[in-house]
């Protein structure tokens, strides 16, 4: 699919932001961003110290494994860690019901939302991986009730058929966030979308 030459995670600099790789240094931010309730809302709990540190360690293995794994955002001007927002291949235990996918996710700190910055990085994201690796169609899924995320796909050209909402295998059945909903976009629509 991809020529090994390519950087599947290049760091990409706009105006106010800087999208890159995992680095150790990212510890303390994706620490306090997965311990804030507000950003853990759509999750089953906020995450510890370790669980967090567990989680940059599996995203900074996949990286250099796949090449790429929900890259870093970050603010140019102060260097503070916004969050992530990117390109990724679910790994988990159990497949997802339409796997093998090509995923675009994001989880940013409150002083980042509502300034467009999720929607800036994931169509920098979605522009490369359709056009430079290739992709032929990128997938986002979220929580039933996170509504904000759901605008956001849609926002980017995503559409959603209710026939492929699942209950996420990692979660009880019981469970209140267990229900989710899948939104598409193929490489057409997007550029289709960009045009307009």
């Amino acid at each position: 699919m991809v020529e090994t030459l390519i950087d599947k995670c290049p760091r990409i600099e706009t105006e106010r932001l800087i999208l890159r790789k995992w680095e150790e240094r990212d510890l303390d931010g994706i620490v306090e961003m997965n311990a804030d309730p507000r950003v853990m809302e759509f999750f089953p709990d906020v995450m510890s110290h370790d669980e967090s540190a567990h989680m940059l360690a599996r995203l900074m293995a996949k990286q250099d494994e796949l090449g790429f794994a929900c890259p870093v955002v970050e603010d140019r001007v102060s260097g503070r860690f916004l969050g992530f927002c990117g390109l990724n291949i679910p790994t988990y235990p159990i497949p997802l019901p339409f796997d093998p996918c090509v995923e675009i996710g994001w989880r940013l700190i409150p002083d980042a939302w509502g300034k467009g910055i999720a929607q800036e990085s994931a169509r920098i994201w979605l522009e490369f991986g359709f056009e430079t690796l290739e992709i032929d169609e990128i997938v986002s899924f979220t929580t039933e009730t996170n509504l904000r995320s759901q605008k956001l796909m849609q926002r980017l050209g995503m559409t959603r058929n209710s026939a492929d909402d699942f209950n996420h295998q990692m979660l009880e059945d019981d469970h209140p966030l267990v229900r989710h909903v899948l939104y598409r976009l193929t490489k057409d629509r997007f550029e289709s979308v960009s045009k307009s």
